[in-house]
């Protein structure tokens, strides 16, 4: 069974954190703190995001998936890096698994609605759901 030890006799019955109280006594009287300076102004906002594909395929597939569904959306016409940073944030924005495969996009389960939907707000001008 182990004892608890009590505090030192000298240390300071105020916050945890008191650490500069001995050298904020050593101050002159009238020192002032000095003052962060005001951030400066964010820049404007860019007036409208690069659009998104031309379109886009959505469709459900079970062959060859040991009869899973998975959502593969096809014919995004992105380079392989852009199509890979497309891929995680639908997966994020859908809360499911799922990866690239060639020029598509996996995701696990049916994600047909959600991810016509997500295409739509990223700016895909037509999907087209199979």
């Amino acid at each position: 069974m182990s004892k608890k030890k009590p505090p030192p006799v000298d240390a300071p019955a105020g916050p945890f954190n008191a650490a500069f109280e001995k050298l904020r006594a050593r101050l002159p009287e009238d020192h002032v703190a000095p003052q962060e300076p005001e951030p400066a102004p964010a820049p404007p906002p860019a007036a409208t995001p690069a659009p998104g594909p031309a379109r886009a395929v959505v469709r459900l597939e079970r062959k060859g998936r040991g009869g899973k569904e998975a959502t593969v959306v096809e014919k995004l016409a992105l380079a392989p890096g852009p199509l890979a940073a497309w891929a995680d944030a639908m997966k994020r924005a859908l809360g499911c698994g799922g990866g690239v495969e060639a020029d598509a996009i996996v995701l696990q389960g049916d994600q047909r609605d959600r991810a016509v939907a997500w295409l739509e707000r990223r700016g895909v001008r037509k999907v087209t759901r199979g």
